[in-house]
């Protein structure tokens, strides 16, 4: 898929001001400090569309960008740590799960998890309630330049290992780097073919 525009729509914490659900859309959540404003960036090919931070939790509201004017990227919050009190981390996690479980047109919710780290609860507890609601959803290993591949296979492994304590069968994984633009290509070929699944229903209705 080629990325022709890019832009920001608007920032919002109650899904009943978010844009009509008339469009495919695809969320990106991750742990705070994944690297989801890097790899956003590099999947659209603008340096400034997501706003970096070395501070984790930069993102505190639901972003929606329109990609090529026929579908809705969403940055979402991060969960985890962030330096701001409990009781915002609290409203964050409510809008966040809203959202995730009301949006009508979300197609796929794709988690990242830092390649760099073996399993993390927090991330393995988040794809768990994923699975609960019935949310589809995959998995966006970041950061693959930072270290060898072979230890990236390793934590991929074990996360895998973990999730088929919960789950009968793992979801797609893309292993990424926002440098190289590694596994970039194969997130938005992805995208673009349940984008084409969603215009298929649609017409057929």
């Amino acid at each position: 898929m080629v990325i022709n525009s890019a832009e920001f729509v608007c920032s919002n914490t109650r899904v009943d001001q978010l844009p009509e659900p008339k469009l495919p859309e695809y969320a990106f959540i991750g742990r705070s400090n994944v690297g989801k404003s890097s790899l956003i960036n590099a999947l659209t090919s603008r340096k400034g569309l997501a706003k970096t931070s070395q501070t984790p939790g930069k993102t505190q509201l639901i972003n929606h960008f329109l990609i090529n004017g026929n579908w809705f990227l969403v940055d979402l919050p991060g969960y985890g740590y962030a330096k701001t009190s409990r009781s915002n981390r609290a409203d964050w996690e409510k809008f966040i799960r809203r959202y995730l479980t009301m949006r009508e047109n979300l197609q796929c919710v794709f988690v990242l998890i830092d390649s760099r780290l073996e399993p993390q609860k927090i991330d393995l507890e988040f794809c768990c309630w994923l699975g609960e609601k019935g949310i589809p959803f995959m998995l966006v290993f970041t950061k693959a330049d930072k270290h060898s591949k072979l230890k990236s296979d390793k934590h991929i492994s074990l996360f895998k290992k973990e999730l088929l304590q919960w789950f009968e069968e793992i979801p797609t994984q893309f292993l990424t780097s926002a440098e190289t633009k590694m596994g970039v290509e194969d997130v938005l070929t992805t995208i673009d073919e349940i984008n084409g699944k969603f215009v298929a229903v649609k017409q057929s209705v």
